[in-house]
Protein backbone atom coordinates (compact mmCIF):
# COMPACT_ATOMS: atom_id res chain seq x y z
CA UNK A 1 0.00 0.00 0.00
CA UNK A 2 2.70 2.39 1.17
CA UNK A 3 4.07 2.24 -2.76
CA UNK A 4 0.75 3.17 -4.40
CA UNK A 5 0.82 6.50 -1.50
CA UNK A 6 3.87 7.81 -3.54
CA UNK A 7 2.61 7.29 -7.15
CA UNK A 8 0.75 10.31 -7.20
CA UNK A 9 2.87 12.68 -6.13
CA UNK A 10 5.59 10.97 -7.86
CA UNK A 11 3.46 11.59 -11.19
CA UNK A 12 2.58 15.20 -10.54
CA UNK A 13 6.40 15.75 -9.83
CA UNK A 14 7.58 14.22 -13.38
CA UNK A 15 4.80 15.99 -15.30
CA UNK A 16 6.16 19.12 -13.56
CA UNK A 17 9.72 18.03 -14.89
CA UNK A 18 8.22 17.17 -18.28
CA UNK A 19 6.55 20.76 -18.49
CA UNK A 20 10.08 22.41 -17.69
CA UNK A 21 11.99 20.95 -20.26
CA UNK A 22 9.34 21.16 -22.79
CA UNK A 23 8.83 25.08 -21.80
CA UNK A 24 12.76 25.55 -22.60
CA UNK A 25 12.78 23.39 -25.68
CA UNK A 26 10.31 25.56 -27.43
CA UNK A 27 12.76 28.23 -27.11
CA UNK A 28 11.48 31.62 -27.54
CA UNK A 29 7.85 32.87 -28.26
CA UNK A 30 7.20 34.97 -31.16
CA UNK A 31 9.49 36.79 -33.41
CA UNK A 32 12.99 37.74 -33.17
CA UNK A 33 15.44 39.34 -34.89
CA UNK A 34 17.59 36.76 -35.40
CA UNK A 35 20.57 36.30 -38.78
CA UNK A 36 19.53 33.94 -40.83
CA UNK A 37 22.11 31.42 -42.32
CA UNK A 38 23.24 31.97 -45.53
CA UNK A 39 22.08 28.38 -46.51
CA UNK A 40 18.94 29.27 -44.81
CA UNK A 41 18.04 32.72 -46.42
CA UNK A 42 19.12 31.50 -50.36
CA UNK A 43 16.88 28.61 -49.66
CA UNK A 44 14.10 30.49 -48.00
CA UNK A 45 14.22 33.72 -50.73
CA UNK A 46 14.39 31.28 -53.94
CA UNK A 47 11.51 29.23 -52.77
CA UNK A 48 9.59 32.86 -52.25
CA UNK A 49 10.65 34.15 -55.71
CA UNK A 50 9.94 30.88 -57.34
CA UNK A 51 6.05 31.21 -55.35
CA UNK A 52 5.64 34.39 -56.19
CA UNK A 53 6.43 34.05 -59.69
CA UNK A 54 3.95 30.69 -60.14
CA UNK A 55 1.16 33.22 -58.60
CA UNK A 56 1.70 36.10 -60.98
CA UNK A 57 0.42 36.93 -64.32
CA UNK A 58 3.14 38.93 -64.77
CA UNK A 59 4.78 38.02 -68.52
CA UNK A 60 8.35 38.64 -66.70
CA UNK A 61 10.06 37.19 -63.92
CA UNK A 62 10.86 38.90 -60.98
CA UNK A 63 14.20 38.48 -58.62
CA UNK A 64 14.60 39.47 -55.75
CA UNK A 65 17.07 42.43 -55.08
CA UNK A 66 17.78 42.97 -51.77
CA UNK A 67 16.78 41.47 -48.32
CA UNK A 68 15.21 44.37 -46.65
CA UNK A 69 14.82 42.32 -42.97
CA UNK A 70 13.82 39.10 -41.41
CA UNK A 71 12.72 37.45 -37.96
CA UNK A 72 12.16 33.87 -37.08
CA UNK A 73 10.40 32.32 -35.16
CA UNK A 74 10.73 28.25 -33.69
CA UNK A 75 7.11 26.36 -34.14
CA UNK A 76 6.98 22.58 -35.06
CA UNK A 77 9.33 24.20 -37.77
CA UNK A 78 11.07 27.90 -38.53
CA UNK A 79 9.09 30.36 -39.23
CA UNK A 80 10.75 33.62 -41.43
CA UNK A 81 9.10 36.89 -41.98
CA UNK A 82 10.96 38.37 -44.56
CA UNK A 83 10.54 41.97 -46.02
CA UNK A 84 12.26 42.13 -49.89
CA UNK A 85 12.69 44.37 -52.82
CA UNK A 86 12.05 42.48 -55.96
CA UNK A 87 11.84 43.77 -59.28
CA UNK A 88 10.93 42.49 -62.80
CA UNK A 89 13.09 41.13 -64.76
CA UNK A 90 13.62 40.85 -68.65
CA UNK A 91 12.99 37.08 -69.08
CA UNK A 92 10.18 36.04 -69.66
CA UNK A 93 7.99 33.84 -67.87
CA UNK A 94 7.78 31.05 -70.44
CA UNK A 95 11.38 31.19 -71.65
CA UNK A 96 14.05 29.03 -70.20
CA UNK A 97 14.77 30.32 -66.20
CA UNK A 98 17.85 32.33 -66.65
CA UNK A 99 19.69 32.94 -63.47
CA UNK A 100 21.53 35.90 -64.54
CA UNK A 101 18.58 37.71 -66.37
CA UNK A 102 19.62 41.64 -66.15
CA UNK A 103 16.19 43.96 -64.89
CA UNK A 104 13.96 46.43 -66.92
CA UNK A 105 15.43 50.05 -67.22
CA UNK A 106 12.44 51.53 -68.95
CA UNK A 107 8.63 51.50 -68.90
CA UNK A 108 8.49 48.17 -67.98
CA UNK A 109 10.71 48.83 -64.67
CA UNK A 110 8.66 47.87 -61.78
CA UNK A 111 9.82 47.22 -58.00
CA UNK A 112 7.88 45.95 -55.09
CA UNK A 113 8.34 45.60 -51.46
CA UNK A 114 7.11 41.92 -50.53
CA UNK A 115 6.69 41.18 -46.47
CA UNK A 116 6.08 37.38 -46.27
CA UNK A 117 6.01 34.29 -43.92
CA UNK A 118 7.48 31.72 -44.90
CA UNK A 119 7.17 28.48 -43.14
CA UNK A 120 9.79 25.73 -43.30
CA UNK A 121 11.06 22.43 -41.78
CA UNK A 122 14.49 22.70 -42.78
CA UNK A 123 15.70 18.92 -42.15
CA UNK A 124 13.03 17.80 -44.23
CA UNK A 125 13.48 20.34 -47.15
CA UNK A 126 9.46 21.40 -46.47
CA UNK A 127 8.64 24.88 -47.20
CA UNK A 128 4.87 26.80 -47.40
CA UNK A 129 4.42 30.30 -48.18
CA UNK A 130 1.75 31.35 -45.89
CA UNK A 131 0.86 35.00 -46.35
CA UNK A 132 2.45 37.41 -48.77
CA UNK A 133 1.81 41.10 -49.56
CA UNK A 134 3.52 43.35 -52.03
CA UNK A 135 3.36 47.43 -52.64
CA UNK A 136 4.76 49.00 -55.64
CA UNK A 137 7.83 51.79 -54.57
Amino acid sequence: MEVSAWRIPLLLLLALVMETNLASFQGWSGFQEKPMSTKNMNTTLDFFIQSYNNASNDTYLFQVQELIGSQVQLTTGVEYLVTVKIARTKCKRDEVKNVSCSLQNNKLKRTLVCTSLVYTVPWMDYYQLWDNSCKDV
